[in-house]
């Protein structure tokens, strides 16, 4: 397995064990802190609300099932809201906001409409996405120096509400890129983790976790905060946490729904929760 550079020091064993034991040995405080961080679980609605909006009823309530999956554990809800409402409505959006006691993550592409939608809101997070509109799911990260006038633009006037704002990034950038969104404003990342999910349990996969510790790194040292999604299950996320401890919060939604088809919400949020801690 390739070396880490992780907070300075160089790595051989990239295990969390060995790590913690490091920073312990040499009086190392804030890392070995960092090594002990709580990793928040946000659970995506979008499925609940395909589901419903398959049958033009109210069937399952998405408020309601959000309610419960709060009561069962969940930290946040995430919705992705696209213009042609094909899951999220806007309508869920104010609904969540007003009902819901944990943050609400809104996702999106930062068109004028979706914007004012987030300005009157006010969620906790919003987490900018460089979707089409016609995408079936999140396929990409920013290309931050290429796309820098839109982004500065929406975390500006999210600023402006106290709205956390949150990036969503892949393993191409560079830490120019990470310190400019750090300039503009902008408070965390997400690590887009679909090239994750795919090299995991493959001969692939510490050549993939490489470029995300790059990644996470290079968005740590320029002071942004970390949160992950993307075909995170039960079967990759421990390895995940492991290795990038210092995640604050992943969004996790449709294999969290397929697991539930199985163990049931109340189940299956507590396993999730195992996970991360």
């Amino acid at each position: 397995m390739p070396d880490l550079i992780w907070s300075g020091y160089i790595f051989e064993n990239t295990s969390l064990e060995s790590r913690k034991e490091f920073f312990s040995s040499i009086g190392d405080s804030e890392g070995h802190e960092k090594m002990n961080q709580k990793t928040k679980l946000s659970v995506n609605v979008n499925k609940i609300a395909t589901l419903r909006n398959s049958r033009g009823k109210n069937l399952p309530d998405v408020l309601k099932t959000s309610l419960d999956l709060i009561r069962f554990g969940a930290e946040g809800i995430t919705v992705h809201p696209r213009p042609d409402g094909r899951h999220i409505r806007s309508q869920d959006v104010y609904d969540l906001k007003k009902h819901i006691s944990v943050e609400l993550n809104v996702e999106g592409y930062p068109s004028e409409d979706f914007l004012n939608m987030c300005l009157e809101v006010e969620p906790a997070q919003c987490t900018l996405v460089p979707d089409p509109p016609e995408a079936l799911t999140s396929q990409a990260g920013f290309e931050v120096s290429k796309q820098s006038k839109l982004l500065e633009m929406a975390i500006s006037r999210l600023k402006q509400k106290n709205i956390r704002t949150s990036v969503f990034v892949e393993n191409n950038l560079t830490a120019k890129d990470f310190q400019l969104l750090k300039k503009m404003g902008c408070a965390r990342v997400e690590l887009y983790t679909e090239e994750y999910a795919d090299g995991f349990g493959t001969s692939q996969q510490a050549t993939v976790m490489q470029k995300y510790l790059k990644t996470a790194e290079l968005a740590l040292a320029s002071g942004l905060g970390l949160n992950a999604g993307h075909d995170l299950n039960l079967k990759n996320l421990v390895f995940l946490k492991q290795q990038i401890p210092e995640v604050l919060e992943v969004s996790i939604g449709h294999a969290l729904i397929c697991d539930a088809l199985y163990y049931g919400f109340e189940a299956t949020i507590k396993k999730y929760l195992q996970c991360l801690a």
